[in-house]
């Protein structure tokens, strides 16, 4: 079993930065992809970047390229989400989630472990 925990979520002013972290506890998170989902008020849940399990391949959702980074640390076995220039529109619920397979999984119900999640709240 997989535990994910995620941290660092806050209230901030347009424009700042935010680092999300995600801890995960049991075997083989190196052998994980990861990625990080968000979801608003009243919408859906949606990716918002993913990361292979070696961190050689990443992928963003067009509306937050150039500003948000995913990382993971397979020796921590963490996974972050380094988020700058921050837009209210990017006001949301933000989850950590970890699955096996070795593609691209744009669906958070087919991901094999999900966090609980942290709020990041940007005011204008």
């Amino acid at each position: 079993q997989v535990q994910l925990v995620e941290s660092g979520g806050g209230l901030v002013q347009a424009g700042d930065s935010l680092r999300l972290s995600c801890v995960t506890s049991g075997r083989s998170f190196s052998s994980y992809a990861m990625a990080w989902f968000r979801q608003a008020p009243g919408k859906e849940r949606e990716l918002v970047a993913q990361i292979s399990w070696n961190g050689g391949h990443t992928y963003y959702t067009d509306a937050v390229k150039g500003r948000f980074t995913i990382s993971r640390d397979n020796a921590q076995n963490t996974v972050s989400l380094q988020m700058n220039s921050l837009k209210p529109e990017d006001t949301a619920a933000y989850y950590c989630a970890a699955d096996s397979d070795l593609g691209l999984i744009t669906s958070w119900r087919d991901y094999d472990y999900k966090g609980q999640g942290t709020q990041v709240t940007v005011s204008s």
